[in-house]
């Protein structure tokens, strides 16, 4: 076994990765990430010691949030990238352990392994000490917890990252990043402390989930119910993938009147309806499906691709020269953009021929209900809701993929009678674009609340919904249908299980890193329910 990793939910087999991962993550690049994460339990360690003793611990705090985004599924592969980055984790780690004054006989491993080493090296201590090292020791349900803590918290990493480039943090969830990160290098855990951990993982993540709410719509506004042009338009074009709003904003700035029009693809579709960044004219609509189709869809895009954040796959040669990374995402012989200068992006998309003229008949995509905008008609939906024109919400939404089986979402979508509301968000969205399921109580019956980045505004919605009607989110006729993929979305699980939801439906698989053990009590406790086969089965289960 040259390396192992069960971090999504395409895993190879449905059990891990062995050979290769199905993201195309090689060996070597499996190993650095690895060592990356013991890099950032070191540095979490010294630096909640060092704190008290005056040392400022926001560049730790920092540090070890972009070391948990940069191992996030589909987020970085170039091996050079992620040994510069263990190796300056492992100098912050020391400077913040001369500041802690701890004894080197005292500190984990993880606070006093040399990683300023050559990169074949740091591949070597990696291989020593992934998963499977754990899994020998701690068994499966043990090393299972672990592991949904540390999804949850690059979950956790990645949200708070956009937030924090938009000059917004919360220091506490600054600290339990730190103490949870520090927890992993317990050399004796336990079942319940580490479900305890997961648990409070969980409301760090709701305030996680609402200081990006904040972040987001205090710099471009509170999204607005937008028609979106899911088409082109004729002349030199720049395609923006991932979930970074900010950089976006910069290229719009950067392409005012030079004649480029700038596409969304893929979880950047819900930008198009905030007002901060739907005022550009040159906005031009989106282009293309969720991201496991870029593949097939990028060689027919005349112009260059910036990739912001997740999800990367490996570029094809028809278009890999017209790729450019952005931040934490990286990929091997890849252009990367080390700051927000998107100059070199502007000089190819004006030596790209672009699109030679307009689609005849674009698809329009109604995008912007989030929960400004859901709650400023709350009373229409409490009283349609009292009248029986709205006999239940439900939410279908998540992380899209390639694996087979996820048409169930479209079918759940389709099949639901025809007085529930649909709510989507996430790429998920994607099984559900191309519906027209018409309109309830005035209301659209498909609302698409944006991004997976915008969860806060489905829980801001149910809770608003829940005080109205003087129950808890569960007594609420709402159903939670909801798909995976990668860490953001384990993230967003645990938000939703600490607040105590129940019965939510989640597919199209289990994560395998959730023992049968663990999984019984999740079972148990939650009412957490695999998706079935059969979309019909599942909703008349719902419906009884």
């Amino acid at each position: 076994m040259s390396m192992f990793c069960y971090q999504c939910e395409q895993t190879a087999r449905g059990t891990g990765c062995v050979d290769k991962g199905v993201c195309s993550k090689t060996p070597e690049v499996a190993a650095l990430q690895d060592l990356l994460l013991i890099a950032a339990r070191g540095l979490a360690h010294v630096a909640r010691r060092a704190g008290p003793k005056g040392a400022d611990i926001l560049p730790a705090a920092d540090a070890v949030r972009d070391a948990l985004f940069a191992t996030v599924t589909n987020v970085n592969f170039d091996a050079e990238a992620l040994a510069v980055m263990i190796r300056a984790t492992g100098a912050l780690r020391d400077e913040f352990g001369r500041w802690s004054g701890a004894e080197a006989g005292t500190l984990p491993e993880s606070a006093s392994l040399d990683l300023d080493l050559p990169t074949s090296a740091l591949i070597a201590a990696g291989e020593m000490r992934g998963i499977m090292a754990r899994f020998s020791g701690f068994g499966p349900d043990i090393t299972g917890l672990q592991e949904l803590l540390t999804y949850g918290l690059k979950g956790m990493a990645a949200y708070t990252h956009h937030a924090r480039v938009l000059g917004y943090r919360d220091e506490e969830v600054d600290d339990f990043l730190l103490e949870a990160m520090d927890a992993l290098n317990d050399t004796a855990p336990s079942v319940d402390g580490l479900f305890t951990l997961n648990m409070r993982c969980g409301e760090a993540s709701v305030k996680t989930l609402a200081l990006l709410d904040a972040a987001n719509t205090g710099v471009f506004g509170h999204p607005e119910p937008t028609p979106v042009r899911m088409g082109i338009r004729a002349g030199k074009a720049i395609l923006v993938s991932g979930h970074d709003l900010l950089d976006l904003k910069e290229l719009l700035e950067q392409t005012q009147g030079l004649g480029i029009n700038v596409y969304t693809h893929g979880e950047m579709l819900p930008a198009n309806a905030y007002p901060g960044l739907k005022k550009y004219p040159h906005l031009a609509g989106h282009f293309g499906g969720a991201w496991m189709r870029q593949r097939e869809e990028l060689p027919d895009f005349p112009g260059p691709v910036v990739f912001t954040t997740n999800c990367l796959m490996e570029p094809v040669s028809s278009y890999k020269d017209r790729v450019f990374t952005r931040s934490l995402v990286g990929w091997p012989g890849v252009s990367h953009l080390a700051n927000r200068d998107f100059s070199a992006v502007i000089a190819k998309a004006l030596e790209c021929p672009g699109f030679a003229e307009d689609d005849a008949n674009p698809r329009i995509h109604m995008a912007g209900f989030a929960h400004n905008t859901v709650l400023s008609v709350a009373d229409t939906v409490i009283d349609a809701v009292k009248q029986g024109a709205i006999k239940r919400f439900m939410l279908i939404g998540g992380c899209d993929g390639a694996r087979p089986g996820r048409n169930y979402f479209t079918e759940m979508a389709e099949k639901a009678p025809e007085d529930w509301v649909i709510l989507t968000l996430g790429c998920g969205k994607f099984r559900l674009t191309d519906l027209d399921l018409g309109t309830i109580g005035g209301l659209p019956r498909l609302m698409d609340m944006g991004q997976c980045n915008d969860s806060y505004s489905a829980v801001k919605v149910a809770m608003a919904l829940a005080e109205a009607f003087g129950t808890d989110i569960n007594g609420l006729p709402l159903s939670l249908v909801i798909s995976w993929y990668e860490q953001k979305a384990v993230c967003v699980l645990l938000a939703l299980l600490w607040l105590g939801v129940k019965g939510i439906r989640l597919g199209p698989t289990l994560p395998a890193f959730v023992s049968p053990a663990v999984l019984k009590v999740l079972v148990e406790k939650f009412d957490i329910k695999p998706v079935g086969a059969d979309a019909d089965a599942d909703l008349a289960a719902i419906q009884a």
